[in-house]
């Protein structure tokens, strides 16, 4: 008698079946997995052969202009940042990107069909719909997002860098204007507070900040100028300074014809009147926008001497940003740069110059990718400029380059210039000075202080001071080493 069948055994036939469903779902996979790292293949395997070809064409493509960029890029970082700041290149990749998105993941769709998923079994075809989702929502989510960022960096761009005017360097420098303000109730729009002038290097990017008192008086205006026609003898109205000429522009648009803005315009004229620079552009930044930059970087590490009030003056003081090397937010970095309790402007000047400092050098190329959307946001609303779009690559190029090399300052104010009665011919052979010195050099004769300083008593040449005053190394009769330093960073 032939023995009893067993029940569990599998049948040859069901063997067979089983290792064919093996077979197509392994076949699915490998279709979909082929589509991830080449697009097109699949389709050229088992699919449309012409869309196929189409597709690696256009990977290919894309492929070969990456890593031709990437050799590039090492070797010219003036073609990272043209890539990084033309507005038509950028909107083009966008494009290209969201095209990217909708055709990758299509082509993953349709090699989820050429698969044949309903020939597979109910749990091989779960997997595979399921893989074929998470693979089309990665893909085109990554693409999409990409799309995203180079349209914020093309809005910021477009935002930020509105000027329609190309400046030449002059004697081989770019001179920018930094003014930093805050609106308030009754204030046309930024009062600048804080002047500054970088003067760059065109070449090495070797950086020269001229510091400007806000309480600057009886300065006279470039010659030919708006302002110089109206104060021939120069700005000695009753109460004028330096930070009024903007108000009293304001006052007066009528005499700048169609300026956008005839506050900056007139406070360049005094600055160029002052100096003797020729100011290539300007940029404005509201110092409540910069507590979100900082924020935007992960903060700042800066070299707190003493402990610096918060809040305002007097009463108004709410607490005090403790001593010691410390990482700050933005919040107590615009406090170390703005707090007058318990010090004076000057004082005030050299601390925000150590804040320009740290922010240079400690903010990397690095740290800008990974925190690119909330620096973007947080720099549209911080800055109003007129540098062209055009020249934002030169000058990402040379702060780049300023990073590694020391700057200098030179700050026009006591004991070396009175601020109340200041001579010109003084302050425009610290400005020459300073810029020589960086430039490697010999300056003319080293310029002699003014006779006496903003209190009235004999000044004297400063001497490296060993005591802290409101926060700055130095003391009002000696000059603070910020405002005056061949090394900015040392003296901080």
């Amino acid at each position: 008698m032939p023995p009893a069948p067993d029940p569990f055994a599998t049948s040859p036939r069901a063997s067979i079946r089983e290792r064919a469903a093996r077979v197509r779902y392994r076949r699915a996979l490998m279709l979909m997995a082929m589509t991830l790292v080449v697009p097109g293949s699949a389709q050229l395997a088992a699919g449309n052969r012409q869309v196929g070809r189409v597709a690696m064409r256009i990977w290919l493509a894309l492929v070969t202009f990456g890593v031709a960029s990437v050799m590039i890029g090492f070797l010219s970082h003036e073609y990272v940042f043209w890539l990084a700041s033309d507005t038509a290149l950028l909107q083009l990749l966008r494009f290209v990107l969201m095209g990217l998105a909708v055709g990758w993941a299509y082509l993953l769709v349709d090699a989820w069909r050429l698969g044949q998923p309903l020939s597979l079994s109910l749990t091989h075809r779960r997997a595979v719909v399921g893989l074929n989702g998470v693979l089309c929502l990665s893909v085109a989510g990554t693409l999409l997002f990409g799309a995203h960022l180079v349209g914020v960096q093309r809005d910021f761009i477009l935002t930020m860098f509105a000027g329609d005017h190309v400046s030449s360097a002059n004697h081989g420098r770019f001179n920018v204007l930094l003014l930093g303000g805050d609106s308030g109730a009754g204030r046309w729009g930024l009062r600048p507070d804080s002047m500054t002038i970088a003067s760059i290097d065109e070449e090495t990017g070797r950086t020269v900040l001229v510091g400007l008192p806000r309480n600057m008086a009886n300065f006279p205006f470039a010659k030919g100028s708006v302002m110089a026609k109206q104060f021939p003898k120069g700005f000695d109205c009753d109460g004028c300074y330096l930070n009024g000429v903007s108000t009293w522009a304001e006052d007066h648009t009528g005499l700048f014809g169609k300026s956008k803005h005839p506050g900056v315009d007139a406070t360049i004229m005094a600055i160029e009147g002052i100096t003797g620079l020729r100011i290539n552009y300007w940029a404005m930044v509201n110092l409540q926008g910069f507590r979100d930059l900082v924020d935007a970087v992960g903060g700042v590490t800066l070299n707190v001497r003493q402990p610096i009030p918060v809040g305002g003056l007097g009463s108004d003081v709410t607490g005090y940003i403790k001593p010691g090397k410390r990482k700050l937010d933005g919040h107590d970095v615009l406090w170390f740069a703005r707090s007058r309790e318990g010090s004076d402007d000057y004082s005030r000047m050299a601390r925000q110059k150590c804040v320009m400092s740290a922010m240079l050098s400690q903010v990397s190329p690095q740290t800008a990718v990974t925190n690119f959307e909330a620096i973007a946001n947080a720099s549209s609303a911080m800055i109003s400029t007129n540098i062209p779009a055009s020249e934002v690559d030169r000058f990402i190029s040379l702060a780049l380059q300023a990073r590694g090399q020391k700057i200098s300052t030179v700050s026009l104010v006591p004991p070396m210039v009175i601020t109340a009665h200041p001579d010109i011919k003084t302050v425009r052979k610290m400005v020459n000075g300073a810029i020589a010195r960086a430039e490697g050099r010999k300056p003319s004769a080293q310029p002699k202080p003014d006779a006496s300083d903003a209190s009235g008593t004999p000044a004297e040449s400063p001497t490296p001071p060993a005591v802290v005053t409101g926060g700055s190394v130095g003391t009002l009769s000696d000059g603070y080493a910020a405002n005056q330093s061949d090394d900015l960073g040392a003296s901080c």
